[in-house]
């Protein structure tokens, strides 16, 4: 009787968590031969802010009223352009292709790349609070951990949405692309140049179901209380939701074939 190999065998649909720390394992390895990539994920949206620092310094009272949204929105921006590409690049050169020919799941690969880029995440959101509160003066009236929070759950969720949209491009270009189309948005509507109860009511109602508008929100509770509120937690539930949301649907999008 002739052996099945175990591999042909393993069950690819059931989530792994050894799969899942595979991949993670493989991504960061990559991660850490791109220093570019690196520098863009940990050290733009630090640079983002001083600029920003300076650009109010004549009204310091300026940067502290926008400087704690903008400290969840760069680090969201910057997880979304990198993840988006990295992921694509995976596919256009066929090593998504021979992975899933593997015994791994669209569930354990989305989770690794998940827990990979959410590590940098943690390292990008410490450096950017640690920055703007300690060494920017930036004045918050609440705990400085909760907007570290608020800053990791941006993060993460530019991270879920670049998983996501990459399985709609078929080259680097048109992933860049997609960001007129799912960031700018959601700048524009989620509060921070004027009170959503001001825009448009149609406005207003799409502003609602936004992820960002959220992430601003829950910045602001922690700008102006000392300790964490029912809106604050409102917020970050809202915003850690839709990541894994937008995870799911990444897994469930998640294309074999090669662009």
């Amino acid at each position: 009787m002739t052996p099945t190999p175990q591999a042909a065998t393993a069950p690819t649909g059931a989530f792994s968590a050894a799969r899942t720390t595979a991949t993670a394992a493989r991504v960061l390895r990559q991660l850490r031969h791109d220093p570019r990539t690196i520098a863009l994920m940990l050290l733009v949206p630090c640079l983002m802010l001083v600029l920003l620092r300076y650009v109010f310094d004549a009204s310091p009272r300026t940067f502290d009223g926008i400087g704690a949204s903008l400290l969840g929105i760069f680090p969201l921006i910057t997880m979304f352009l990198v993840t988006s590409i990295a992921t694509l690049r995976e596919r256009t050169s066929g090593t998504l292709e021979r992975l899933l020919a593997l015994p791994l799941g669209k569930a354990d690969l989305i989770a690794g790349y998940g827990l990979a880029f959410g590590a940098v995440a943690v390292v990008q959101s410490a450096l950017a609070t640690g920055l703007s509160v300690w060494l920017l003066g930036l004045d918050v009236t609440g705990s400085a951990w909760l907007l570290l929070l608020v800053a990791l759950l941006d993060a993460l969720l530019g991270t879920a949405l670049g998983l996501f949209v990459s399985a709609f491009a078929a080259s680097e270009f048109q992933a860049v692309q997609f960001m007129p189309a799912v960031i700018f948005p959601q700048l524009l509507l989620c509060g921070l140049f004027t009170s959503r109860s001001d825009m448009h009511p149609v406005l207003e109602a799409v502003s609602d179901v936004l992820p960002m508008s959220y992430a601003v929100d829950g910045m602001n509770e922690v700008l102006h209380h000392t300790d964490m509120t029912a809106a604050f937690a409102r917020d970050a539930l809202i915003v850690a939701g839709c990541a894994v949301l937008v995870l799911c649907l990444g897994a469930a999008t998640l294309r074999r074939r090669t662009a």
